[in-house]
């Protein structure tokens, strides 16, 4: 069912004036997340709402007519999961953008889902602490979608993904129903721990509302290595030394294939702390809380990794500039446009010891599809398992996206990988769900979906 006059004028009747924005007040914006595969579709109202009642005033009414509901945050999903369902609603959380407190004893926050990442970031830095989430949309980016996404970002070997660092939740049900439980506590086995239902979801089972979630201690020292090696099996020993000698400290550990450094050397105005020639790249980054000691505990350890023949070269951080240069190498991507031009983006997930295998079969079924023109490129947070590419048919005046989904998407799921790492399912990645879930964990999924949305409404076609 969609949206008919009746249910627009009971749906701006039940919230505040203002709170409900239809025909042409709806922004272009509201149509459409970051991902480029579909058309926008623009919902026939955006509900606007300060509050948990608001959100659960509009779902009770989309629940009684039937009509479909999308959440909304930053709009900086990269697979069309927030982009709406045609005929129906789609409920920003934008004004919801408070942070309500942030507790040092506890080393929580409470703040409401629009809060943007990196505005949750600089609160909690005033306060002495740190938001252990980061990622590259952090201006842009809210937290409600974040939990909804289980987001991962740069230091996921360190603080995990967002679902470690979620307390509490506050939920809008697809009946209207408000279930708040923002827990503080670290311990809290008090039956079902029904916050990870929606931490994930995508939407589909619940608006998140409002959310507690832990913060960390800001770290007093950062220091950054850009490696060069000589083979894919020295970066895994890397890996494996990095974990063990610097231990807690280790808070990223990227890598970088030569194909992604030979695309990213002609971004304007990037100085390459390396040249070309390794075989690999990895930039390795710890934090601790000593900042007389630990440079020189960091230096040590690479010392000992180029002695031990691991480290072919390396450039150091001697500044926290320096650091952040290091990291607008591996954060080049958003040039893309320009230095790769018109590609496909992928965000999956391997076991770490068949990466590098995993790209070589990559390349050559490019190249096989399309002699001479097919590519790929490979980068990620391989600490945590995570790998991205960006393939394409160079030249062409129209990407075969399906098909080259086809290829990686069937080469994932024969490496027994995951076809989303961090960004999510959306509509982009449905049809390559069951690559990575069995068919009983997909009907367990169906399962629960049906039991708490039973109408269908909550972001239907998403996910799967």
């Amino acid at each position: 069912m969609t949206a008919d006059a009746a249910f627009l004028s009971a749906l701006v009747a039940a919230l505040p004036a203002g709170d409900v924005l239809t025909g042409d007040a709806i922004p272009e914006r509201n149509a459409h997340d970051w991902s480029d595969r579909y058309a926008p579709v623009p919902p026939v109202a955006v509900v606007r709402a300060a509050d948990a009642g608001g959100v659960a005033a509009a779902m009770k009414l989309c629940a009684a007519h039937g009509v479909p509901v999308t959440a909304q945050g930053g709009l900086t999903g990269l697979c069309g999961g927030g982009t709406p369902v045609a005929g129906g609603v789609a409920i920003s959380l934008e004004r919801m953008a408070q942070i309500e407190e942030i507790d040092p004893d506890a080393m929580t926050m409470t703040l409401g889902a629009g809060v943007p990442l990196e505005a949750a970031q600089k609160a909690a830095a005033e306060a002495g602490l740190m938001v252990p989430l980061d990622l590259g949309a952090r201006g842009s980016c809210a937290i409600g979608g974040n939990i909804s996404t289980n987001a991962g970002g740069n230091r996921v070997i360190r603080y995990g993904m967002t679902r470690e660092m979620v307390l509490g939740l506050e939920v809008v049900l697809p009946t209207g129903e408000v279930v708040t439980s923002l827990n503080k506590m670290l311990k809290n086995n008090a039956g079902y721990d029904l916050k990870q239902l929606f931490i994930g979801a995508e939407g589909t089972l619940g608006i998140v509302t409002r959310a507690v979630i832990r913060l960390a201690p800001r770290p007093a020292s950062t220091m950054a290595a850009m490696c060069g090696l000589s083979s894919y099996d020295d970066l895994l020993k890397l890996l494996r030394a990095a974990r063990s000698g610097l231990g807690p400290m280790l808070s990223a550990f990227e890598v970088m294939w030569p194909d992604y450094w030979s695309v990213i050397s002609g971004t304007p105005g990037l100085k390459m702390p390396l040249p070309d020639g390794f075989a690999i790249y990895a930039l390795v980054e710890a934090q601790g809380t000593d900042d007389a000691a630990d440079p020189a505990r960091f230096q040590a350890w690479l010392e000992a990794q180029a002695e031990a023949g691991l480290v072919e070269d390396a450039a150091v951080a001697q500044s926290l500039a320096d650091v952040a240069r290091f990291w607008e190498v591996r954060d080049a991507v958003s040039e893309f446009s320009i230095t790769f031009g018109p590609h496909c983006a992928f965000d999956i997930g391997l076991p770490q010891a068949r990466m590098d295998e995993f790209a070589r079969a990559c390349r050559a079924a490019m190249d096989a599809e399309w002699p001479g023109t097919g590519e790929a490129i490979f980068y990620g947070h391989i600490g945590d398992g995570n790998m991205h590419i960006g393939g394409r048919v160079r030249g062409a005046a129209q990407q075969p996206k399906e098909r080259i989904c086809e290829i990686v998407y069937g080469l994932v799921r024969d490496f027994g990988g995951t076809v989303s790492a961090e960004h999510g399912i959306g509509t982009l990645k449905k049809p390559y769900l069951s690559h990575a879930r069995s068919d009983a964990e997909l009907a367990l999924m169906a399962r629960l979906r049906a039991a708490l949305d039973p109408a269908g409404i909550m972001n239907p076609g998403k996910v799967f």
